[in-house]
């Protein structure tokens, strides 16, 4: 059994968050780490400045959505925390000047998302009652149905959920208030149409939520186009913004069609491009001086094309579009630096880049990254004249970095998270698929010669790498546990060119499959590694990719984990919140369907799976379970009862993000490992009950 520690210390790290900046140069961070209990995690905000972390919140209450002004005000949502310890249902909106406490701006039924600054307006996004047409009438039906304990939504449009959480009753609307020029000053005041409490011969309820809340700022709702909003940004006067709009018609389910808004009210929501079967857009940030605006093109995974993405460059005033950086063969995350200039983000052979180039560039150049070093980049932003990006590595924790735009030198900032110790050695794995393409592989290797049990890891998505840290599918506590584990990218993988994501993703079972066992047998081919001991695993994707190995490599695995995984691909289809997997898979499902190979598993396995997994729902998780214990060929114990395991998280979904569940998960997992590579005596989580 592994050492609990290194889960530990894994889990009770503080992690980094988001970053917030302005073009002025502020750079704030969030930081999250175990509550006083140890059983959830906090959020709070700081302010990273010179070689300083100034702490902006204390506190129990979780920080979400953060916007930075130029004067030194920070815009935060935070729920409050009761008497009774517990937070609030919603979130309310915070300022917190440069010196002084934060104060409360706004509280609403449905609480606030993603906050932006934009001139002299806060915007954001909320979640209205479906029959509201402004603040007033949504706090009341709010109240009405929360009264009435009514949960059921009435729904006309697909999807009914998502990843983790329901949709409905309520819809996302963009909304703005203009801020006070002395905020911190300004009265608060009742919502409009509400009656003051202190003045009315009322008896106010005894449910703080019945009592009409005081705000300093009121929102208005924009006006929105049909369908439901799914992505949006806005320009930085304020005054127009992006939107992505959700929407079925004809035999097109949930495409994205892309509308340009007035913030002013003064025109209607223009459509700017109509998903077709073939392609759908998304908003990009506006220009710095407003005139144009980047838009992401996604061509739609479909029986005959795959799925690519490109970025194209909107002229707001005759509404032509030409194609950014075209000869660019990856997928990238770009951004303006300047109205001449852009930079972006992207997976690069299992690492990451920043990449910068002019407007009119054929490709960009790479500024930062690349093949020498093991870093990957996100969040990507303009701090006053530095770049500033959230880096990590397979072997590294996020940590924030600034980057130069003239010469690429990237500077650690300091540090609000943890550095975390990666235990072992890490290398890389090369070989060749059946079609002779070179696939690569990380490999995390335990101290001393070995010969090491070897555990195989199959990324999700499918389109993703091996690439960044994670604290879910973290190799360190099996490293520690005595186990090399082997990351590999293979075809329909991210950061190697548009050819990778064609060679595989018409054949999930296929080139990934022989691209994967490729990089195992030049693994297992090392002196370092123990042949015979070896064990597959992977979730969501990469769960697939476990059930598929698990019917079509006999003996050759000691045991199998798969997570959050695909079982019968026909089924999946029908029951995803997903609109794009069923129509491209009609020509894949009677090849690839793991289900159809379940007599041929012979191996243990432990299947995962959590029951708020909208994604990958859990009736594929109880539809493999029952399979595995009526058809496959895997040997019962001495007692005739299953080797298999089922580990089922009712309050999860598709990532186990609960703290104590986390644990489990870890400690179950190396724990079936330890049994079926090892020859270990099993060890049960006392938690497990």
């Amino acid at each position: 059994m592994t050492s609990a520690t290194s889960i530990e210390t894994l889990l009770d790290a503080a992690r980094l968050g988001g970053l917030t900046t302005t073009r002025g140069g502020r750079i704030l961070a969030t930081v999250s780490r175990p509550d006083a209990k140890g059983t959830a995690y906090r959020t709070a905000l700081v302010e990273l400045e010179d070689d300083r972390i100034l702490p902006l919140t204390r506190g129990a209450a979780s920080i979400g959505a953060v916007a930075a002004a130029e004067d030194g005000t920070t815009f935060f949502t935070a729920k409050r925390v009761g008497e009774d310890g517990e937070e609030a249902d919603d979130a309310q909106l915070w300022a917190l000047p440069v010196r002084g406490e934060a104060r409360e701006l706004a509280a609403r039924p449905g609480g606030f998302g993603r906050l932006e600054l934009a001139g002299n307006l806060l915007v954001t996004e909320l979640q209205v009652h479906s029959q509201a047409s402004d603040e007033v009438e949504h706090a009341k039906l709010s109240k009405e149905r929360k009264q009435a304990k009514v949960t059921a939504a009435l729904h006309d449009a697909f999807p009914t959920r998502y990843w983790d959480h329901d949709l409905g009753p309520a819809r996302p609307v963009l909304a703005i208030a203009e801020l006070p020029d002395d905020l911190m000053a300004a009265k608060p005041t009742l919502p409009p149409g509400v009656p003051d409490p202190d003045t009315t011969d009322t008896a106010p309820s005894d449910a703080e939520d019945d009592t009409p809340r005081r705000q300093v700022l009121h929102f208005r709702h924009i006006p929105m186009p049909p369908g439901r909003l799914v992505a949006w940004s806005v320009d930085r006067a304020g005054t127009r913004a992006l939107v992505a709009m959700s929407d079925s018609r004809h035999d097109l389910l949930a495409v994205a069609d892309l509308y340009l808004l007035d913030l002013t009210g003064e025109q209607e929501p223009r459509l700017l491009r109509e998903a077709t079967a073939e392609t759908q857009h998304y908003p990009g940030p506006f220009s710095p001086d407003g005139s144009r605006a980047l838009i992401g093109r996604s061509r739609t995974w479909t029986e005959e094309a795959t799925l690519s993405s490109s970025t194209e460059m909107l002229d707001l005033t005759t509404g032509a579009t030409t194609t950014v950086w075209p000869e660019a063969d990856d997928w990238l995350d770009i951004d303006w630096l300047d109205d001449a200039t852009l930079v972006a983000t992207g997976d690069d052979h299992g690492r990451g880049s920043v990449w910068i180039g002019g407007l009119t560039d054929p490709a960009p150049r790479r500024l930062a990254g690349g093949l020498e070093q093991q870093l990957t980049f996100s969040d990507l932003q303009v701090a006053g004249e530095q770049l500033v990006a959230s880096a990590s590595g397979i072997t590294v924790a996020p940590h924030p970095v600034r980057i130069s735009p003239a010469t690429g030198t990237v500077t650690a900032l300091p540090n609000p998270a943890d550095e975390l110790d990666a235990p072992g050695q890490l290398t890389e794995v090369t070989a060749h698929g059946a079609d002779g393409t070179e696939v690569r592989a990380w490999l995390r290797l335990p101290d001393g010669e070995g010969p090491h049990p070897l555990v195989v890891f199959a990324h999700g998505g499918p389109w993703g790498s091996w690439n960044a840290w994670t604290y879910r599918w973290n190799p360190s506590p099996f490293v520690d546990a005595g186990y090399a584990v082997l990351l590999p990218d293979p075809a329909i993988s991210t950061g190697y060119g548009q050819a990778m994501i064609d060679r595989g993703q018409h054949e999930l079972g296929g080139a990934p499959f022989t691209d994967i066992m490729a990089l195992t047998d030049a693994t297992i081919g090392r002196a370092d590694i123990d042949a015979d001991r070896t064990a597959f695993a992977g979730g969501s994707y990469g769960g697939y990719m476990a059930n598929w190995v698990a019917g079509h490599t006999g003996d050759r695995f000691r045991c199998i984990v798969t997570h959050a995984s695909l079982w019968d691909t026909a089924t999946m289809g029908s029951t995803t919140d997903n609109a794009a997997w069923e129509r491209p898979m009609r020509r894949q499902n009677p090849q690839y369907n793991p289900k159809e190979f379940v007599r041929d598993i012979v191996v243990p396995m432990l299947v995962i799976h959590g029951d708020k997994d909208y994604r990958v729902p859990i009736a594929q998780g109880h539809a493999l379970w029952y399979d595995l214990n009526t058809f496959s060929a895997t040997p019962r114990d001495e007692q005739g009862r299953t080797r298999h395991r089922y580990l089922y998280f009712p309050d999860e979904g598709h990532w186990i993000m609960g703290r104590g569940n986390a644990q489990v998960w870890y400690e179950t997992f190396i724990g079936f490992l330890d049994e079926h590579v090892k020859g270990e005596a099993p060890e049960r989580s006392a938690q497990l009950g």
